[in-house]
């Protein structure tokens, strides 16, 4: 049974080093206990108060009484035949979320869930027809790095550096959950945490310009943009937040985003539909409206989910198409697909979701008809 006390208790993984200072200082304690404390529990792995030997006996039990390190529950795990790992992480209120591990030659991507569920429901998304539960808290999103970098790492610590990036483009848009993602960022970026580079931490949003441009002014991280289509009409389909910031202006709110460091670019996500969004029209629309902007164009390949309604496109496809952007001097280059035998690729993301928009159901009733 849980008592008022332990419902009332402080979960120390979601603070990031701000806020982990107010809060011993509320304590009465020195802010620098806060660097201690990020450090035991992001670059050494501990989630145990007992075991931060460098805190007084009087000061860990205190700690105790009103703190805790609250973990989600590893509820399925599985490993992809090209070493993509997914992780099924059960929260306390039983819904679930997805993190996925990328490993490459010269580095690790984590991508990291931000939402239960998403609330946007792009057209080609498997994560947006689950619908939407709710908000993930910092605690909530940080885990997903502690749980990768702690089964990842040789001796589970997590200061072998196992996750080497992190990318927001899991679950949900980011930015409509901004302070607990930009907390959670920032525990990414902390010397004393995870220590990730501002290039190695990627926001991925369809577009909520609002948000970009406070996003810009508090924070360095990269940034994507979920583009996928070159024209208003084409992206009112597929991203129908487009019909509330369309183009012209997303695009300004692009330029605007780097626009005080010339050295940095904004990469665009652009999926690959067949017959939707790949002919060679579409190329030469989307230079038209990335011309002279600095970016990079991230062509992926679809990946499939029952009831889309969509078709990847081939890849002799895809390389025209690339090749028609490169031509034309913009950098451009087609992901490879990771992870799609345990439906852990791009678009594939499902969790377990309490859905408060009756989308799912809607999507299931729709499959049930068609069949």
């Amino acid at each position: 049974m849980t008592t008022d006390t332990q419902k009332n208790k402080v979960n120390l993984l979601g603070l990031d080093r701000k806020a982990m200072e107010d809060f011993f200082v509320t304590l009465g304690e020195k802010p620098y206990r806060a660097q201690q404390v990020l450090k035991w529990i992001h670059f050494q792995g501990v989630h145990d108060i007992h075991l931060m030997t460098n805190l007084s006996k009087s000061l860990r039990e205190k700690l105790i009484e009103v703190a805790e390190i609250t973990l989600p529950e590893i509820a399925y795990e599985n490993t992809a035949l090209d070493g993509t790992q997914k992780w099924l992480l059960r929260l306390a209120d039983g819904n679930c979320i997805e993190a996925v591990y990328i490993p490459e030659k010269k580095r690790g991507t984590l991508c990291v869930s931000s939402q239960v569920g998403c609330t946007l429901n792009c057209d080609f998304c498997s994560t947006g027809k689950q619908g939407f539960s709710r908000n993930l808290t910092p605690a909530e999103i940080i885990s997903q790095v502690w749980i990768a970098a702690r089964h990842l790492s040789k001796d589970h610590a997590t200061h072998d550096r196992a996750v080497t990036n992190v990318v927001m483009m899991g679950m949900g848009e980011p930015l409509l959950n901004f302070d607990p993602v930009v907390s959670a960022m920032n525990i990414m970026l902390d010397d004393f945490a995870y220590g990730l580079s501002k290039r190695r931490v990627t926001l991925s949003t369809a577009g909520i310009i609002p948000a970009m441009y406070k996003l810009r002014e508090i924070s360095d991280v990269a940034l994507a943009v979920s583009l996928h289509a070159p024209n208003d009409e084409l992206r009112d389909v597929l991203v129908p937040l487009n019909k509330k910031y369309p183009l012209k202006e997303l695009m300004q709110a692009c330029n605007d985003y780097f626009k005080e460091d010339p050295r940095r670019y904004v990469t665009m996500e652009y999926v690959m539909l067949a017959g939707v969004n790949d002919s060679p029209i579409h190329a030469r629309q989307l230079i038209t409206l990335l011309k002279n902007m600095r970016v990079k164009v991230n062509l992926i390949p679809f990946n499939p989910f029952p009831g889309s309604g969509y078709i990847r496109s081939d890849k002799a496809t895809i390389d025209n198409f690339r090749d028609t952007l490169m031509a034309a001097g913009i950098n451009a280059i087609t992901r490879r697909t990771r992870g799609d035998d345990i439906d852990a690729a791009c678009g594939q993301l499902v969790g377990q979701v309490k859905d408060r928009t009756k989308r799912s159901e809607k999507h299931r009733q729709k499959l049930l008809s068609a069949s």
